[in-house]
């Protein structure tokens, strides 16, 4: 199982590249209706050998090759020549482009239903199972990027993500990017990962109100009723308390809230407790979202505290949704292959692995329900549970 590609190093690139430095670029296809009007940003995406014609003359001062197109010395404006791993890249796809290093990164693609932003490696927190382990660096240009790319996204795009790091370390310049966002891309929902600690200060959470975007969720974790175990998850002291105090508020202003519970051997133990104290005393945030575990970053270093088969937590699984659901709170199981949720619940499960590291094993091809299963990471290091198997002849999940 292999991951999409999206960062790497273009295959070459022509001399006078390097002048433009950082660049962020929309690609055009040679048929590239649809998309409106070209921008500054807009470059063309060259296919074949027989539209150099057609690229040259294209407004733009740079143009994008795919892998296949080789014979490059009629080309007289800079260039960058994708490797193979970047053969994806389609009509409207955004990537960036540093030309002095050849370095590219896709942070876009306008076909997918999980287009997430990083908008910082900076975070307060030291996730014992962190995907993004973060680093204490000055990278404001990565926002500021995500601020310029935001105009260029297709407005028919459903939902964007925004994560990290912690998206509010920069948060004045954070909330001025939801802003930008509801002005360029109205229709599209927005969802922010963030620890929740920022709202704590009631002008942070004022400021995040007052953007009034009318579908923007603040996905934030909550890895234990008991405080010393999610401060110990978050390796901060006084997480908890800040991270509950910021929900509070937050809610108060009658935002939308998402709680997140990542599943391990440290949270899977006590997570019916969890349920049922989310389902007293936080009975109005907007969702709930029971996590399976990705083996990346952080979580492989700690493998041996926090690795669960979910076969060890399934009847655990399976009573923290029925508290929830008891309690009217909609809820969600995120990460988790069908075959290893029990039948009862697995109408809550959701094809929530992005599209770019989603993979299925040799077991779900004879499985009935695969077109509705989350499947499995491909990223990091994969574990597998020992109750995979196919699921064949048993009645289908409701959808």
């Amino acid at each position: 199982m292999k991951p999409l590609v999206l960062s790497g190093r273009a295959a070459n690139t022509s001399p006078g590249l390097e002048q433009l430095g950082r660049r962020l670029i929309r690609v055009r296809e040679f048929s590239y209706d649809g998309l409106g009007e070209l921008s500054p940003f807009d470059a063309p995406l060259v296919a074949q050998q027989d539209q150099i014609d057609w690229g040259s003359n294209f407004g733009s001062d740079l143009i994008v090759l795919r892998a296949a197109v080789d014979q490059t010395e009629e080309i007289r404006k800079p260039f960058v020549r994708l490797n193979r791993d970047f053969d994806y890249l389609a009509n409207g796809d955004l990537i960036s482009v540093d030309g002095r290093t050849g370095r590219l990164r896709t942070i876009y693609r306008r076909a997918s239903r999980y287009n997430f932003f990083l908008i910082t490696e900076r975070c307060n927190h030291l996730c014992l199972m962190c995907s993004q382990p973060p680093k204490d660096v000055n990278d404001d240009w990565i926002l500021e990027e995500v601020c310029e790319a935001l105009p260029l996204i297709d407005p028919s795009t459903p939902t964007l993500g925004f994560t990290g790091g912690e998206p509010l370390t920069n948060r004045d310049r954070f909330i001025e990017m939801l802003r930008i966002a509801k002005d360029a891309l109205p229709s599209t929902g927005l969802h922010v990962l963030t620890n929740g600690r920022a709202f704590a200060d009631p002008q942070v959470a004022k400021a995040w109100a007052d953007v009034a975007h009318p579908n923007l969720t603040a996905g934030i974790p909550v890895y234990s009723a008991v405080d010393y175990l999610h401060d110990h998850v978050v390796q901060s002291k006084g997480a908890f308390d800040e991270t509950l105090l910021g929900i509070l508020r937050l809610k108060n202003l009658g935002q939308r809230i998402e709680i997140r519970v990542v599943l391990h051997a440290l949270t899977a133990p006590r997570l019916v407790e969890t349920c049922e104290w989310i389902a007293r005393n936080l009975p109005f945030v907007d969702h709930v979202a029971l996590m399976g575990l990705e083996n990346t970053g952080y979580a492989i270093a700690n493998d041996s505290q926090l690795w669960i088969d979910p076969m060890d937590y399934q009847a655990s699984l399976t009573a923290g949704v029925l508290a929830l659901r008891a309690a009217r709170v909609r809820t969600s199981i995120y990460n988790l292959p069908l075959c290893l949720i029990d039948e009862s619940v697995r109408s809550h499960a959701v094809q929530s692995i992005s599209d770019w590291k989603n993979a299925y094993v040799e077991e779900c091809g004879s499985c009935d329900e695969r077109p509705r299963c989350a499947g499995f990471f491909s990223s990091g290091r994969p574990k597998f549970s020992r109750g995979i198997r196919p699921i064949v002849g048993e009645p289908q999940i409701a959808v």
